[in-house]
């Protein structure tokens, strides 16, 4: 459960504040984060086939999926620009139950964590392959964003059962 205490985004006078890491000291950092995305049948047969007209859904899924990791800091207020060692993104397809699980790992050296890094990783990696597929199949879905391991840091280990 959170405290007040542990609010570390809010000022004594209730204000968001960007936390001050400066004091903190650079360790290495990762973080992984998976998402699932539903599509038909065959939306999924043209992923798999390399028939979609828009081109290769998986590399533009992953690049998509970099670049979102890479710029987390514009897009969600109070997150610090972080310098990225390493990210990577992986697709892994259950046919039967018309999914893609989408995975990302994120690495730093920094002050701070990559949780949010590798969560915008897999969110934008999924938007990309709605935007590729969305003439094909508007019912596709996004869903299960969540973290599943996280090292480093004064919090320490977290790693989702």
């Amino acid at each position: 459960m959170t405290t007040e205490r542990q609010l570390t985004h809010i000022d004594d006078e209730g204000r968001l504040r960007m936390v001050d890491v400066s004091e903190k000291d650079s360790t290495e950092r990762i973080a992984r984060a998976r998402a699932r995305m539903r599509l038909s049948e065959p939306t999924l047969a043209a992923v798999l086939d390399g028939k979609v007209p828009k081109g290769n859904v998986f590399e533009a899924a992953r690049l998509a999926g970099i670049m979102g990791a890479k710029r987390t800091w514009e897009l969600i207020p109070l997150c610090h620009p972080i310098r990225l060692t390493a990210v990577a993104i992986d697709f892994h397809v259950d046919r039967s139950a018309g999914m893609i699980l989408i995975e990302a790992e994120v690495k730093t050296c920094d002050r701070t964590g990559v949780e949010m890094e590798a969560l915008m990783a897999v969110t934008q990696a999924g938007l990309t392959i709605y935007d590729m597929c969305k003439a094909m199949d508007r019912e596709m879905c996004i869903g299960d964003i969540e973290l599943t391991f996280k090292s480093g840091g004064r919090s320490g280990t977290y790693s989702r059962a």
